[in-house]
């Protein structure tokens, strides 16, 4: 049998290879790629979700976010507040079932690859079993969300509606930006909904025995470090 001192060193070296994963390279530091970010809602303010939307149960009453931008080290937030009350304040759930606000910006011309104004920034109430994951919520509010063969996700209700994860050329945008105003549904009470059986697929990260489960940018960055290695 192993012994307890080498399987210590084995889950040591495991979880160590998990944090590299997670943070890009030194040599990569400086470099810029659009993706989309996940984020959580936490009272006043956005935070970088830590792990990917699979991994999220969120409850009723939460609010969670997605932000396509050209970023660096330096993840670009939603840039509109995760008001609950404004996005579902007129939704119902019904029983075994729970309302995720969810907030989709698809950033700005800057953000964008080819310099295009991208879509007005929306709000979706997503009426979902208790159960159901962050994935599922994104699925439910966004209706179309791409992945690539690694799970990572490329697009968000159709935007953008071709590649995953491109280097920024040049610098990426940078310093404060202004608030947006969030498109909501016509209707008080069009949450959209996903089956109890409806699933979606999340990336993994694997080695050494650890497997990581990566949100937003930090998958990306891991994703690049591997490649560039």
């Amino acid at each position: 049998m192993i012994s307890s001192v080498l399987l210590r060193a084995v889950l040591a070296g495991a979880a160590a290879l998990g944090l590299a994963l997670l943070a890009p390279t030194a040599a990569q530091a400086g470099d810029a790629f659009r993706y989309w970010g996940y984020y959580l809602w936490e009272g006043e303010s956005w935070t970088f979700a830590p792990t990917g939307p699979a991994e999220q149960t969120p409850a009723d009453g939460d609010v969670q976010g997605w932000r396509w931008a050209a970023a660096g080290d330096d993840p670009r937030l939603p840039r509109a507040a995760g008001d609950f009350d404004l996005i579902c304040g007129g939704t119902e759930a019904g029983d075994g079932e729970k309302r995720v606000a969810v907030v989709i910006d698809f950033g700005s011309a800057d953000d964008a690859e080819d310099g295009s104004e991208p879509p007005q920034a929306r709000g979706a109430c997503a009426v979902v079993p208790e159960n159901a994951s962050g994935a599922d919520v994104l699925a439910a509010a966004a209706g179309d969300v791409r992945y690539d063969d690694a799970g990572l996700v490329c697009g968000v209700a159709g935007y953008p509606a071709t590649g995953c994860g491109g280097p920024v050329e040049g610098d990426a945008p940078t310093g404060p930006e202004e608030p947006v105003e969030l498109a909501l549904p016509e209707q008080a009470g069009d949450g959209a909904a996903v089956d109890d059986d409806g699933g979606v697929p999340v990336g993994v990260l694997a080695g050494a025995g650890a497997v990581v489960v990566l949100g937003g940018g930090a998958a990306l960055m891991a994703r690049r470090s591997r490649a560039a290695a």
